[in-house]
């Protein structure tokens, strides 16, 4: 193991991934490193992942990142939530929102209490005591003290990542920042005896040297697989789907505060709502579609002008079987690819940057960080996996080959467990890697149509009065926040306009 002093960190790659490990390193550890990031302008970056979730904010705030110049400068817009739509069974929808519905006490959270209020036929939908699925389904939204909202962005990824490496780029008003080379990665050179990675032989015959290697190279994952043979998990058993095609639109209305997804016949197609355009896809299963007529069921299903061509992007679902091999850490697209219907992937390179830098081998890499690092990434990984196949799983449609696939697979035991507990006891508990909260389960599992058996008695207490009065203040006010919320596009135009 290397255990000299790690001193020069080289990032493979730039992209949204490369670029939030650059500017992060450099900003928050930049004064005991020298940071190299190795790109090629010749070769593009998948580019459609432009869907966060909240804890993109923290992470914001961290770098001392202005909000509403990032949001001007990536054509970004506010999310609070993911509208699903055709999922339990056709032409059924429910909004995944960031919110916290109604009010738990320390016996068992809001749903229990809507379960004896739906029983006894007093409670109205779930939804309903949720502030931001109800701004969301309103298109409204504001940042406000007297009701704050939990929110994420809708953002241009391509123009993220450009405004990430203006941050942090060395420049003449930056001398201490990030190295940028551009070039093609020719050769992954490794040490004879210890077998970690030494330099990188560009086309150019320039070599550059380092002591920790990051991998942000995308799906080939050059490193970290190319040079290392770290290996795949393959998820594709549990998550069929294995293509995509992406396309943009021009906006013919005004931009609402959440994503679509929309369940077809053999996947589903997003959109999500920029400032200057919308970003469409649909994610398939090639063995029900082909690339083709997945093609036209997308372009069948947009609204407005296209920008560009349709594009398909073939992928694997699954993880490498290390984050963390040797001197190397793969980030992004290069650590592998749960697909991104509930928009984690920004957010996992995120997670392993925070990871990193907290486990950070100052004085050398020992097999104890290593250990660690891959520890937590694979509880994180293995619960947002399990919360994406439930949306598969829990599902009453049949109506198509894909479907019934789906509805009838063999799930992880760990996804089975609690979809088995909701069910007959309707308690959810979280494990240590989960990123989503109790309401984001009981929101799909309930917006999905499963329905507990039975309830936790503690939310029998109230009397049937007491109760309603409980229900009903609860409700109102929720809508009367929501009333008092401006509508989403306007707050855009005054707060965030694009540049």
């Amino acid at each position: 193991m290397n255990t000299s002093k790690i001193q020069k960190v080289v990032i493979a790659g730039g992209g949204t991934a490369g670029w939030m490990s650059a500017v992060a390193l450099s900003k928050l550890l930049g004064k005991n490193l020298e940071i190299t990031l190795v790109e090629s302008d010749e070769i593009n970056t998948v580019g459609v992942g432009e869907a966060t979730i909240p804890p993109i904010r923290t992470f914001h705030k961290l770098l001392g990142i202005n909000e509403q110049e990032l949001m001007k400068a990536t054509q970004a817009t506010f999310k609070l939530g993911i509208d699903f739509e055709n999922w339990g069974q056709k032409d059924d929808t429910y909004i995944h929102s960031f919110g916290m519905t109604g009010k738990e006490c320390w016996a068992g959270e809001f749903h229990h209490f809507w379960l004896h209020g739906k029983q006894k036929g007093i409670a109205s939908d779930f939804g309903d005591y949720c502030l931001e699925l109800q701004a969301a389904k309103a298109g409204k939204f504001a940042l406000s003290q007297q009701a704050p909202l939990n929110f994420a962005y809708h953002l241009d990824a391509t123009l993220y990542a450009k405004y990430l490496r203006s941050l942090c780029e060395k420049s003449k008003s930056n001398p201490t920042g990030v190295n940028r080379i551009e070039g093609k990665i020719l050769h992954v050179n490794k040490h004879s005896t210890s077998g970690n990675i030494s330099a990188l032989t560009l086309e150019t015959g320039l070599i550059i040297e380092g002591d920790l290697f990051i991998d942000c190279t995308g799906f080939i994952g050059l490193l970290i697989e190319k040079a290392l043979h770290t290996g795949y998990e393959d998820w594709s058993h549990w998550l069929p789907c294995d293509s995509a095609v992406a396309v943009q639109t021009k906006s013919v209305s005004p931009a609402l505060p959440y994503t679509r997804s929309i369940a077809h016949d053999s996947g589903w197609q997003w959109r999500i709502p920029l400032q200057h355009r919308v970003g469409n896809g649909l994610v398939f299963c090639s063995r029900y579609i082909s690339d083709n007529e997945a093609i036209d069921t997308l372009l069948s299903n947009i609204e407005g002008e296209t920008i560009n061509e349709p594009r398909v992007i073939k992928f694997k679902t699954g993880r490498r079987r290390k984050g963390w091999n040797k001197n190397c850490i793969a980030l992004g697209l290069a650590s592998g690819f749960i697909e991104p219907l509930e928009s984690t992937s920004i957010h996992l390179i995120m997670t392993g940057i925070i990871r990193l830098m907290r486990l950070f081998p100052f004085n050398g890499i020992t097999q104890t960080y290593i250990d660690e690092y891959n520890s937590k990434l694979t509880s994180e990984l293995n619960s947002i996996r399990d919360f994406i196949v439930l949306h598969y799983k829990v599902t009453n449609r049949e109506d198509s080959l894909f479907w019934q696939h789906c509805k009838n697979m063999e799930i992880p035991e760990s996804l089975q467990h609690k979809i088995n507990l909701f069910t007959e006891t309707g308690r959810v508990f979280l494990d240590d890697g989960d990123i989503f909260r109790v309401d984001s389960w009981t929101q799909v599992m309930l917006g999905q149509g499963l329905m507990p058996e039975q309830f936790h008695q503690i939310a029998q207490v109230m009397s049937d009065n007491e109760f309603k009065q409980f229900l009903s203040s609860l409700k109102s006010s929720v809508d009367n926040a929501v009333e008092q919320l401006p509508n989403h596009q306007e707050f855009i135009d005054k707060y965030c306009p694009a540049n």
